[in-house]
């Protein structure tokens, strides 16, 4: 039996102490492994309790512990210094429990160009890079120093996939809490970038200083393949795993603002979405003209005051309809969620982060089976008490035609006191 389906029975509360205590337990030993590198222990000397503790480490235990450290007073130049080290203990474990995700693996989707920048660094650094690297080393004539400088400024294009990293993806990571990885990884991409302008100095007035020169590359390429693992073994999960699939279509949006690192996408990038006119077309639906009136049991309305009433109204109304796809939103003045366009069409599970799908789609399905009419949360965003209300949307006959989330701001409602009755002069 799955102990994650037993809670409540007999000794579920039991089993899932143990979980929480096992897991507790996991992330002190791990901090005290990194701590026992800080102090000088060396990978080999920790790997067998390493290796014993941790079958199934998860980049979210990563982050948190990496989280943990800062939080508890370390600076981020420490972790920063432990984080090469990091890497390469975790490499073995990490490696072998990350799945390919379809969207990395779609041709335009920001994950796939990340990637497809990555394998070009690595072709430049191996098939260029590193054998110019050696041909200096034997004879640093001024010939093999142009081509080697010819290299480093190609290589700085790496700088466009670091920005592109830090200013459309951290932001989103924190937005969800996750903090520390940006702030560790923003940290290595400096010297990154320090390192390949110094090696570019050096080269420009090239005075015979040779050991220098390879030293301080070698520092910056090093580190730019530790990087390359970094991220795509622990950022690039760890992002997939958070963001919502309108924040993947944002970043790529923005994402040509900065440009590209030695190649381009692949392709255009689009989420799959369902094209509603049509669909209502082919239910039969026809849509009012705009000069019509619409025909309410209790009255008639033309199109134009149906929207404005709708955005007039003090809080957020979006409504999935009987398949999943996202049909409408309403756009008050001051939307507590932001809702692009592009969400029309779109799979409700789509809109959401996949760490909170499955209560996404818990909701739905209650509603939709009527095992319930409705669902509330609620919860506080700075000076806001947000309340959202799931709704089920049933017809006369009690179809479900789909569901229907209204957010809204209690704040003002909950300060009201007295009466009033009459208005304002």
């Amino acid at each position: 039996m799955d102990r994650r389906n037993i809670r409540g029975q007999g000794n579920g509360v039991i089993v899932i102490s143990e979980v929480i205590n096992n897991r507790e337990y996991r992330q002190k030993v791990l901090r005290e492994l990194i701590m026992e590198l800080h102090n000088g222990k060396t990978v080999d000397e920790i790997k067998p309790r390493f290796q014993e503790l941790i079958k199934d480490i998860s980049t979210h235990e990563i982050t948190q512990l990496e989280q943990a450290l800062i939080m508890e007073g370390m600076p981020v130049e420490e972790v920063q210094r432990l984080c090469d080290v990091h890497a390469a203990v975790f490499k073995g474990s990490i490696s072998d429990i990350h799945k390919p995700r379809k969207q990395e693996e779609t041709p335009g989707h920001p994950i796939h160009t990340f990637k497809l920048e990555n394998r070009a660094i690595e072709k430049l650094i191996e098939e260029r890079v590193r054998p110019d690297a050696a041909r200096f080393e034997a004879d640093d004539s001024a010939e093999n120093v142009k081509v080697l400088l010819d290299d480093v400024r190609e290589l700085r294009e790496v700088e466009k996939h670091y920005l592109r990293k830090e200013n459309l993806l951290f932001p989103y990571l924190e937005k969800y809490g996750i903090t520390a990885p940006p702030k560790v990884m923003w940290g290595v991409d400096d010297e990154i970038r320090a390192a390949l302008r110094e090696t570019e100095k050096l080269l420009e007035s090239y005075g015979g200083d040779k050991k220098t020169v390879l030293d301080k590359l070698d520092q910056a390429v090093n580190s730019i393949r530790e990087m390359i693992f970094k991220e795509e073994n622990i950022l690039f999960p760890m992002s997939v795993d958070s963001l919502s699939e309108d924040e993947w279509l944002k970043i790529e949006e923005g994402s040509d603002e900065f440009g590209y690192c030695l190649t381009k996408p692949a392709g255009k990038w689009k989420p799959a979405r369902v094209n509603v006119e049509e669909k209502a077309k082919d239910e039969g639906d026809r849509p009012a003209g705009e000069d019509q009136y619409i025909r309410f049991e209790t009255g008639l309305l033309t199109p134009e005051e149906i929207e404005a009433m709708l955005n007039t109204l003090p809080l957020d109304i979006t409504f999935v309809d009987r398949t999943g796809a996202v049909k409408y939103f309403s756009q008050g003045k001051d939307r507590i969620f932001a809702r692009p366009k592009t969400i029309i069409g779109r799979m409700v599970q789509n809109c959401h982060p996949p760490a909170s799908v499955h209560v996404v789609e818990k909701v739905v399905d209650d509603l939709r089976s009527g095992r319930k009419d409705h669902e509330d949360f609620w919860i506080r965003m700075g000076d806001r008490y947000v309340l959202i209300r799931y709704y089920a949307v049933r017809n006369a006959d009690g179809e479900y035609l789909g569901t229907m989330e209204v957010t809204q701001d209690i704040r003002p409602i909950q300060e009201i006191t007295g009466e009033k009755r009459l208005a304002d002069r």
